[in-house]
């Protein structure tokens, strides 16, 4: 009798028993694979798992009895409370709930807090909760964590010389990049080879039809079936794929606070940006693709008049911003400032942070470091996020573990050059100590402060928040939002701090946020014209021999947030080629004065 292997899959955030025979995997006989049967595995695989959370659903806090209790996906647990308070914690750590009372009946509101997850997420997440008064001393309301996505696609091929060859694709995190594989099937064994070392290792089971991977390192394998152009939601930039020509249609109006129009109603062309759209859509996917680009939004004139998603995205499926989140960070220094937290911009920034004392590799020239440094990335500090030597790496801060207090990190770093100035040095820690400037000034924990001065103003009622180890929010990137609420980011500025009518921030912190204060060197050839300022990176793009300025945040796999004021315009991308900034990085700079400046320029010719 054969022994069984019983590998784990994770499907829908629950493990899933695959009983797959250890002769089909590793042992089946020549007769069943035989070196002839390599080429039952050319074509296209995949594999599409949702690894949780698994706490969601409704929650219900009841404070009728003696102790309040907290129930949700089956959990009963104590509640903590105050005047102002409330909280909860699940045990193993599967969650954690932060609120605040408003009025005596009226809504609770909080952060829902959500473990890190098992393949992408490093981090915690904190999405917010509203509670509404169910009846007397009963609150209810709905959890929506941050859901964690892995779709892997592999591609074999068959080369002229009978050799099999293969790439992978991952969407979500674009683990594999730019990688090729040497593939070989023996006795049922499927191996993954570069330049004869095994990367990979697992199986193929002929009667299933399926491969099994161990794709996400040390977490059980995953099984792959065939895809192909009507079932590769990821690996295609529609589905099916080749799609019919590009046909556009004006946004749907959603209760989300944006006001919809057409394109020709804001005097833009249409046959510029279709051209775009079809070149996203008809372009293979391979390694290459220099266009992997998973949405496209564009508001004009305050309307969002375009809105176009790919490779399995959609409106309501929250993105990564990566280190477009760090432009939040100026950001919530000007509305603590608005609300009336003391924050000079010239203020020393370890000021803020005595308790921290002392600070380890101390320097005088620490002592001249302004928030407005933090803010234009030229404190001086002993970090860049370019150079993965430098001590104050990001990359290394997080994976480090010695110091899980990552304001304390940053400011014990040593001093590599003199505050101020105009060269900026690319360093997270600068705008995350922000984070903790505006925590200790404002009054509010900064999930409270974000929601309440930022989200709820901006009708945004689905974000989820990073936090550090210390389950503090973490500013230097990773902000998962949706497309449609990220572009309100850009329209606030764009308004000069304006929201459907409610002024948000003032005109002239607006002003002076997106007014260059230093640049950076070129990190490719192209990048050239590269300016800095509080958060927002700047450049002027040549088009038919005139300058347009933009302004723009921007993150790693090709997410932006670009104003173009000279024409009133917001561009929004997300994009999945993480750590490939040569592919990711032309799409500012290339693709919006190759696209949607002349669909601008076009359109307003034609204008009456």
């Amino acid at each position: 009798m054969s022994t069984k292997l019983w590998p784990v899959i994770l499907c829908a955030g629950y493990f899933v028993l695959s009983s797959i025979s250890e002769h089909n995997l590793a042992t089946a006989s020549a007769a069943e694979v035989n070196p002839g049967d390599s080429a039952a595995i050319v074509g296209l695989w995949g594999s599409e798992q949702t690894l949780g959370p698994l706490v969601r659903g409704e929650l219900t806090i009841d404070a009728r009895g003696h102790e309040w209790r907290a129930r949700i996906d089956g959990y009963e647990v104590p509640v903590e409370h105050t005047t102002k308070d409330v909280r909860f914690s699940l045990p193993g750590g599967a969650g954690s709930f932060r609120g605040r009372f408003t009025t005596g009946d009226g809504p609770i509101l909080g952060h829902w807090i959500q473990p890190s997850g098992v393949a992408f997420f490093g981090y915690p997440y904190a999405s917010p909760v509203e509670l509404s008064q169910l009846t007397a001393r009963v609150w209810r309301g709905e959890v929506v964590p941050l859901d964690e996505r892995a779709s892997f696609y592999i591609s074999i091929q068959q080369g002229p010389d009978g050799l099999l060859n293969a790439f992978l694709r991952n969407p979500e995190a674009n683990r594999f990049r730019g990688q090729t594989f040497d593939v070989e099937l023996k006795d049922g064994r499927l191996t993954l080879f570069q330049k004869s070392e095994v990367k990979l290792q697992g199986g193929y089971d002929p009667q299933a039809d399926v491969l099994s991977l161990p794709v996400l390192g040390p977490y059980p394998l995953l099984q792959f079936t065939r895809r192909g152009p009507s079932d590769a939601l990821g690996f295609y930039p529609r589905i099916p794929w080749p799609s019919e020509a590009y046909a556009y249609l004006k946004p749907v109006q959603e209760n989300d606070g944006w006001a919809t129009a057409s394109l020709s109603d804001v005097g833009l062309d249409l046959s510029p940006i279709a051209d775009l759209i079809q070149r996203i859509l008809t372009t293979p996917p391979s390694l290459s693709n220099p266009v992997n680009i998973q949405s496209l939004l564009i508001a004009r004139h305050g309307k969002l008049v375009f809105e176009e998603y790919f490779y399995g995205f959609d409106d309501e499926r929250p993105h990564d911003m990566r280190s477009a989140g760090k432009t939040f960070g100026p950001l919530l220094v000007g509305l603590a400032r608005e609300h009336g937290a003391k924050i000079p911009l010239d203020a020393p920034a370890y000021s803020f942070f005595p308790e921290y004392r002392t600070f380890a590799n101390w320097d005088e020239r620490k002592n001249s470091i302004t928030v407005r440094d933090l803010m234009d990335m030229t404190s001086g500090l002993s970090c860049d996020d370019h150079d993965p030597s430098s001590v104050g790496n990001e990359d290394f801060m997080q994976s480090q573990t010695k110091q899980n207090d990552w304001y304390k990190f940053a400011l014990d770093l040593p001093m590599a050059r003199n505050p101020g100035g105009e060269q900026a040095v690319y360093c997270a820690s600068d705008i995350n100590l922000l984070g903790g400037i505006v925590a200790k000034t404002a009054g509010d924990r900064l999930p409270e402060f974000f929601d309440r001065y930022f989200a709820k103003p901006l009708q945004i009622t689905s974000y989820h928040l990073n936090l550090m180890p210390t389950g503090e929010v973490y500013l230097g990137g990773g902000l998962y939002m949706r497309p449609r609420d990220q572009l309100k980011l850009g329209q606030l500025y764009l308004s000069g701090g304006v929201w459907n009518g409610n002024r948000i921030l003032s005109e002239a912190w607006v002003n002076d946020s997106v007014t260059r204060h230093s640049g950076f060197p070129p990190v490719i050839p192209s990048d050239v014209d590269h300016g800095y300022t509080y958060g927002w990176h700047a450049r002027r793009l040549k088009v038919g021999g005139r300058e347009f300025r933009d302004y723009y945040a921007a993150g790693n796999g090709g997410q932006y947030v670009l104003v173009l004021p000279d024409l009133d315009m917001v561009v929004g991308i997300t994009g999945g080629d993480y750590s490939e900034r040569d592919k990711f990085f032309p799409w500012e700079s290339q693709l919006v004065p190759q696209y949607l400046i002349p669909a601008a320029l076009a359109g307003d010719n034609h204008q009456p």
